[in-house]
């Protein structure tokens, strides 16, 4: 029976409500009820995980973490990039089998949050789906303004047959107000209009295609999803169109030496491309609409880490091999390496179509990230953390439709207000916190409760879960030893996290408590009339 409580208070038993765990068994039930339509399999989860993780990492982080960046604060590994990719790789999977083991064990809807509630309690799950709101989300709205950036550049290679608006648009209608600012600085001549005294832009294109992603996913995550794979197959043959055009003009000479900043390059590059692999932790938040997510769950995410794994060390020998990264390289090969290797070759047209396949590879990280960011909330929803009305179900598409077109609508607001350099990389420490906080989780729930069935378990167990601690906990400390404002702004984010649960938050979740309360004693009532 659900504890009395007269009001909602603060003092009165605080401790013990805030560290209040949520049982396995009440989330089942709850997503049992829920609604959301069972749609997919398993190569729908590594579709969804490819289109998730390749985007534009491959497409122009490679460049920096190859050759190092241009004012030297980080150092290239040179073709001793492959090595660097799979130490990334390895890192993720620590944390991919952890999320595998809970994923599999408790297949509902939000992720890393939900297996907070399972194991650290109420306020600790706030804090993470809080986190999460940095990855997903601000992610989001950063991922629509660089898809927005590619988008122009694509345009303006087609400034010969478009008309000039078209393949040069004003920079007012193609940035946020903070790039608009900065271009205005380097070009007086660059016209931004104002509003008392107030740089007015509006990021057109960025707007345009998180209104069409967000049209998408409320029409059903199934045709989210055959949408992704159009997207995945097209970046996918774009990137074997590299491969294999490139492989005829690698140099083998340029592959030494191997590692022309030692040691010290690889672990640098393996940082820089360990955010090429992030997005396979989205697929956990999708489990409450898989078919099967004890057998097609750990599938989906380790064979996608797998996939892009192949991928990305496939990209990086021809790279290197078609590119002298030991020595200075130009600006263009570090904003767009693939693009200039294959116009270093005359091949302009191959060029075009690396364009292309960047661009695809953004929308389905687009898709992904919306689509994760929603299915949080909808947890947060379920356990009174935010509007009950948010759990509406659309009753043709079977989606949350008011909660995703409420996350859509938030992320244009974020693209007309925020500095976007800043929020992208705050998305860095909400990913390494949300992976260790499950590595933890693993550990605690083989403690607390043992006996639950297991479909998946984490092999070496507590070796490995203390390996993805390791790992993210030591990237996580490295990037904040650089000279960066996100590493102040981040517990800041956290501080403004832990105000709302308590002047919200736990308010709500005690007067939840009270109306349970009160059912279960008129329901007493009325038995003992009969």
């Amino acid at each position: 029976m659900a504890e009395k409580f007269n009001r909602a208070t603060f003092t009165r038993n605080f401790l013990k409500k805030i560290t209040r765990i949520k049982n396995p068994d009440e989330m089942l039930a709850d997503a049992k009820s829920g609604g959301l339509e069972k749609t997919l399999g398993v190569w729908d989860l590594i579709i969804l995980g490819v289109g998730a993780i390749i985007g534009s990492g491959i497409f122009a982080v490679v460049g920096i973490a190859a050759a190092g960046s241009a004012d030297g604060s980080a150092l290239g590994a040179g073709p001793g990039l492959v090595v660097s990719m799979i130490i990334a790789a390895i890192a993720c999977i620590f944390s991919a089998l952890c999320y595998s083991e809970f994923a599999t064990m408790i297949p509902v809807s939000g992720g890393a949050y939900t297996y907070t509630f399972a194991t650290l309690g109420e306020f600790a799950a706030w804090m993470v789906g809080w986190v999460l709101m940095l990855e997903y989300a601000i992610g989001f709205i950063a991922v629509a303004c660089a898809w927005s950036n590619h988008f122009v550049q694509f345009m303006a290679g087609f400034d010969k047959i478009l008309p000039a608006w078209l393949a040069h648009p004003p920079a007012w209608l193609v940035n946020d107000a903070f790039a608009a600012a900065k271009i205005a600085s380097e070009n007086p001549d660059v016209f931004i209009p104002k509003v008392f005294g107030m740089p007015i832009c509006i990021n057109m294109p960025a707007i345009l295609i998180v209104l069409l992603m967000t049209a998408i996913l409320v029409k059903g995550t199934k045709d989210s999803t055959k949408m992704a794979g159009i997207m995945v197959f097209v970046k996918l043959a774009v990137i074997a169109l590299f491969v294999l055009a490139g492989a005829f003009f690698v140099k083998p000479e340029n592959w030494t030496p191997f590692a022309p900043n030692g040691a010290e390059g690889i672990f640098a590059g393996a940082f820089l491309i360990f955010f090429a692999y992030i997005g396979f932790d989205a697929l956990a938040t999708a489990a409450e609409e898989c078919k099967n997510p004890q057998k097609d769950l750990p599938i989906g995410i380790i064979g996608s880490l797998l996939v892009t794994t192949i991928v990305y060390v496939l990209v990086a020998l021809v790279l290197t091999g078609i590119q002298d990264t030991s020595s200075a390289v130009p600006m263009e090969f570090l904003k767009a390496p693939m693009a200039f290797c294959m116009s270093l070759h005359k091949m302009d047209w191959a060029a075009g179509l690396i364009s292309i396949g960047s661009l695809a590879g953004l929308t389905s990280v687009l898709l992904v990230l919306e689509m994760a960011a929603t299915r949080i909330l909808y947890a947060m929803s379920r356990d009174h953390f935010i509007s009950q009305r948010f759990q509406k179900i659309h009753p043709k598409f079977k989606t949350p439709a008011l909660l995703t077109w409420t996350v859509g609508l938030l992320a244009i607001v974020g693209i007309l207000t925020l500095n976007l350099d800043v929020a992208a990389e705050l998305c860095n420490y909400g990913t390494f916190t949300s992976f260790i906080i499950v590595c933890v989780a693993v550990l605690i729930l083989r403690k607390t409760d043992p006996d639950r069935p297991r479909p998946f378990k984490v092999p070496l167990s507590p070796w490995l879960p203390l390996m993805g601690i390791i790992c993210c906990g030591g990237l996580m400390i490295y990037k904040s030893m650089q000279p960066s404002g996100s590493a102040l702004l981040f517990p800041v984010w956290l501080g403004v996290g832990a105000i709302i649960y308590l002047l919200y938050g736990f308010v709500k979740n005690r007067n939840n408590e009270n109306k349970i309360h009160k059912e279960i004693v008129e329901l007493k009532k009325q038995e003992m009339k009969r």
